[in-house]
């Protein structure tokens, strides 16, 4: 984990952080304005039903959001990497969380009171801008996830959660492993699927070189083939 005043300047100083966006004055206002929690692997940072009470920003980490369906079934919804937002949606709307967000691995939250969220952050444009954009782009990411988990078959929705992995947190250094380690349940979750579809079609891909798998690891072998089963659903 990183210590606390380095995570501080790769918050206020990374350009892909929305806070590097906040004029100078802004952010030594926002200094005594946060709070930042270290979290452990399956740590809820907030529940379904829950109110939420601080615009939430993932420093470092990597988590999924998911709700609760008939049976208490998951389906994962979104999944979230260092830098990104977290259930913003609902403290905009001044609603409950729909969801809720669970971390993947140890990982490093902030919290940002709302009241400097609010009054101050939401005044700056460009920082507006940005989250009209995260909005918009998240909107657009579930019109395309619909469509997907209710018209393409197992083998499709496996391929293209599966890329989905590999756009979101993409590959460790050897170029084909995903830098991201999902139990077989998670996986089909993401998928719309039960788990024991989710292990039979990824035994499938891999006995069709498409992928190789080692533990929770997934290697993707053939991207283009990964692709064309997406493709066709």
């Amino acid at each position: 984990m990183l210590k606390e005043e380095i995570a501080i300047k790769k918050v206020l100083e990374n350009p892909k952080s929305i806070f590097s966006l906040l004029k100078e004055d802004e952010k030594k206002r926002f200094m005594d304005q946060h709070m930042i929690t270290i979290c452990k692997k399956n740590e809820f940072i907030y529940r379904e039903g829950d109110k939420p009470t601080s615009f939430i920003f993932l420093i470092e980490g990597k988590v999924k959001i998911f709700k609760e369906g008939i049976g208490g079934r998951e389906q994962i919804i979104r999944m979230t990497k260092s830098l990104g937002l977290i259930g913003y949606r609902s403290l905009l709307a001044e609603e409950l969380h729909n969801g809720s967000a669970v971390t993947l691995e140890d990982s490093l939250v902030l919290s940002v009171f709302s009241d400097f969220f609010f009054h101050t952050m939401l005044k700056n444009t460009e920082v507006c801008k940005n989250i009209l954009k995260k909005l918009a782009q998240e909107l657009g990411f579930s019109n395309s996830r619909t469509v997907t988990l209710t018209q393409k078959h197992i083998r499709g929705r496996l391929a293209e959660s599966i890329l989905l992995l590999k756009n979101k947190y993409g590959f460790e250094n050897d170029g084909i492993s995903l830098k991201a380690y999902l139990s077989r349940e998670d996986i089909a979750n993401l998928s719309n699927m039960t788990t024991s579809n989710a292990i039979r079609t990824l035994s499938t891909f891999a006995g069709e070189r498409v992928i190789s798998i080692d533990g929770r690891k997934i290697k993707i072998l053939n991207l283009a083939k990964l692709q064309n089963i997406s493709k066709k659903g």
